[in-house]
C-alpha cells in the first residue's frame, strides 16, 4: 500500500511540473545579440528597426523623440508669440490686439478640429486626395507606439508636430487681411478653409498614399518633393491671402493716409522668434536627430541670413536706405523659400536660394503690389505666395541625391513634377478661397463698418486697447 501511494505521489508531482506547459503558448523567442545590435544601429541611423525578430525596444527612441518634442514646441513658438508679434508690430496701434486675438483664436480652434477629424483627414485612408475618419478623435493614437510618422518617434508626437503646422498655416493669411476683417468672419473662414484647402493638401503632399507625395508614395500621380511645407503651408496661405484680400477690398483710407507699422521693435522681436522657431519647422521635418536634420538646419541658416542681407541691399539701391523692415522681410523670405528644399539641397543650393529669396519677393512686394493695386496689408502674398512658389520650383532644380537618397527615385522629371504641384496648389487655393469668402460674406459678413474700422478693431471687437498713454 505504501509503495502504491508513493508511486501515485511521484506521478502527481510529475504532472504538476509539466501541466503548465501542456497546451500553453511557447515562450516568445528572445532577440539574439545580432538582433539587438541591428536594432541599436537602426536607432542611431534613424532607419527602420529590425522587423524579422522580436525587439527589446518597445516604443520611441529617446533621442529622436526628444528632438521631435523640441521641434514641436519650436513650431508652436513660431505662431505664439513669433508670428503674433511680427504681424502685431506691423499694424497700426489701434489694431495690434486684433492680430494677437486672431492668432490665439486660430490656435485653439484648429487644435480642436485637428483632434476631431483633421489629423485623420490628413493622414489616413487609401484615397490619393483626401483622408477618412479612421483616426478621428485620435482613435488608436498612443504615445508608446511608433510608425504613424516615422520609425523612432511617438505617434502622439507626430500628431502634435503636424498640429503646429496646421495652426500656423491659416494664421499666415492674417497678414493680408489685417485691420479690416471681423473676428467672427476670420474664425469661420479658417474653419472652412482647413477642410477645403489644408487637410486635402496635407494629405496629397505628405500622406503615404498622397497624390503629390513623391517621397513616400511610389504610385503618386505627381512625384513632387516638399520637405517642410512649400506647397502645403506657404503657397496655400499666400495664394489664398491674395484672393481674400482682393475680395475683402482695401482698408478704409488706403493710399490716402499713412498706414505705417506702429512698432518695428515688436516686428524685429517677432522675426527673431520666427527664425529660431523655423529650425523646428525645417530640421524637425527630418523626423529625427540625424544627418538630414543637420543639413536642413544648415541650409535654413544660410538661406535666411543671406536673404536677410540681400533684401535690404536691394532696398538700399532702390530707395536709398536699408530699413529694419527690409531686414525682417528678407529673413522671413529666405526661410519661406528654403522650406520645401532644406532637406534635399546642399549648402551651395542654400546660398542660391538665399539670393533668390532676397531679390524676387522684394520686387513682388515693391512693384507687383503697386501694379495690380491690391491691399496685401503685411505682404503675405509677396513673401509667402511668391516665396513659396519660388521655393517649390527651385527644389526641382537644386535637389541633390547625395544629400538625401529620396531624391534619387524622383530626380528624373522632378522640375516638371514641381511645376504640376505648384499648379494644383494654386488652383485649389484660389478656387476654394473664392467659394469660402463668399459663403462667409453671406453668413456673417466679411468686414466691420467704416466707423468700427476707423476707431480700430481692438476696442470695437475686443473691448481692449494695446496701449494706454
Amino acid at each position: 500500500m505504501k509503495k502504491l501511494l508513493y508511486s501515485l505521489l511521484l506521478v502527481a508531482t510529475f504532472l504538476t511540473s509539466v501541466a503548465p506547459a501542456i497546451g500553453a503558448d511557447p515562450e516568445p523567442a528572445k532577440p539574439s545579440i545580432e538582433d539587438r545590435l541591428a536594432d541599436l544601429e537602426a536607432y542611431v541611423n534613424n532607419t527602420a528597426r529590425q522587423t524579422n525578430a522580436p525587439s527589446n525596444i518597445a516604443g520611441p527612441g529617446p533621442g529622436h523623440n526628444a528632438w521631435q518634442m523640441t521641434s514641436t514646441a519650436l513650431v508652436l513658438f513660431m505662431t505664439l508669440p513669433g508670428l503674433a508679434l511680427f504681424y502685431g508690430g506691423l499694424v497700426r496701434r489701434k489694431n495690434v490686439l486684433s492680430v494677437l486675438a486672431q492668432c490665439m483664436g486660430i490656435s485653439g480652434m484648429v487644435t480642436f478640429l485637428w483632434w476631431l477629424c483633421g489629423y485623420s483627414l490628413s493622414f489616413s485612408g487609401s484615397n490619393a486626395f483626401y483622408g477618412d475618419f479612421a483616426f478621428a478623435m485620435f482613435k488608436g493614437l498612443k504615445p508608446g507606439n511608433v510608425g504613424a510618422g516615422y520609425h523612432w518617434i511617438s505617434d502622439s508626437m507626430w500628431a502634435m508636430f503636424q498640429l503646429t503646422f496646421a495652426i500656423i498655416t491659416p494664421a499666415l493669411i492674417l497678414g493680408a487681411i489685417a485691420e479690416r476683417m471681423k473676428f467672427a468672419a476670420v474664425l469661420l473662414f479658417v474653419a472652412l478653409w482647413m477642410f477645403m484647402v489644408y487637410f486635402p493638401l496635407a494629405h496629397m503632399v505628405w500622406s503615404t498614399t498622397g497624390f503629390m507625395c513623391g517621397a513616400l508614395n511610389p504610385n503618386a500621380g505627381i512625384k513632387a518633393l516638399d520637405f517642410a511645407g512649400g506647397t502645403v503651408v506657404h503657397m496655400s496661405s499666400g495664394w489664398s491671402a491674395l484672393v481674400l484680400c482682393i475680395i475683402l477690398g482695401k482698408r478704409f483710407g488706403f493710399g490716402k493716409e499713412p498706414m505705417t507699422p506702429h512698432s518695428m521693435v515688436l516686428c524685429m522681436v517677432g522675426t527673431g522668434m520666427l527664425w529660431v522657431g523655423w529650425y523646428g519647422f525645417n530640421a524637425g521635418s527630418a523626423l529625427g536627430a540625424d544627418a538630414i536634420a543637420s543639413n536642413a538646419f544648415t541650409t535654413t541658416t544660410l538661406a535666411a541670413a543671406i536673404a536677410g542681407f540681400v533684401w535690404p541691399l536691394c532696398e538700399w539701391i532702390h530707395r536709398g536706405k536699408p530699413s529694419v523692415l527690409g531686414f525682417c522681410s528678407g529673413i522671413v523670405a529666405g526661410l519661406v523659400v528654403v522650406t520645401p528644399a532644406c532637406g534635399f539641397i546642399n549648402t551651395t543650393g542654400a546660398v542660391i536660394i538665399g539670393f533668390a529669396a532676397g531679390i524676387i519677393p522684394y520686387f513682388a512686394v515693391s512693384f507687383l503690389k503697386g501694379m495690380i493695386g491690391y491691399d496685401d496689408a503685411l505682404d503675405t502674398f509677396g513673401v509667402h505666395g511668391v516665396g513659396g512658389t519660388l521655393g517649390a520650383l527651385l527644389t526641382g532644380l537644386l535637389a541633390d541625391e547625395s544629400v538625401n537618397s529620396v531624391v534619387t527615385g524622383v530626380k528624373d522629371g522632378l522640375f516638371m513634377a514641381q511645376v504640376k504641384a505648384v499648379v494644383v496648389t494654386m488652383v485649389l487655393s484660389i478656387v476654394a478661397t473664392t467659394i469660402i469668402a463668399y459663403i462667409v460674406k453671406a453668413v456673417v459678413g466679411l468686414r466691420p463698418n467704416v466707423e468700427v474700422e476707423t476707431q480700430g478693431l481692438d476696442l470695437c471687437e475686443h473691448g481692449e486697447e494695446g496701449y494706454h498713454s
